[in-house]
């Protein structure tokens, strides 16, 4: 008969002998891979705006004229 428990516990026991094959991140390469997306999403922020305020200012433009 197909026991549920059993399953959950083979599934959970494996993830932990997976996570520990992982390597992971020491803090110093954690912090500036940090910095890094911080900035990037700064900086396609900054830019998503922009194109927004000139695709604003353009439709504004030529509906204003017409």
């Amino acid at each position: 008969m197909w026991n549920p428990i059993q399953k959950i516990q083979t599934a959970y026991h494996e993830t932990l002998v997976e996570l520990k094959k992982c390597t992971w991140p020491s803090w110093n390469e954690l912090s500036e891979s940090t910095v890094v997306v911080v900035v990037s999403v700064a900086i396609l922020s900054i830019f998503v705006a922009s194109a927004d305020w000139v695709a604003q200012a353009v439709v504004q433009l030529l509906t204003v004229k017409l």
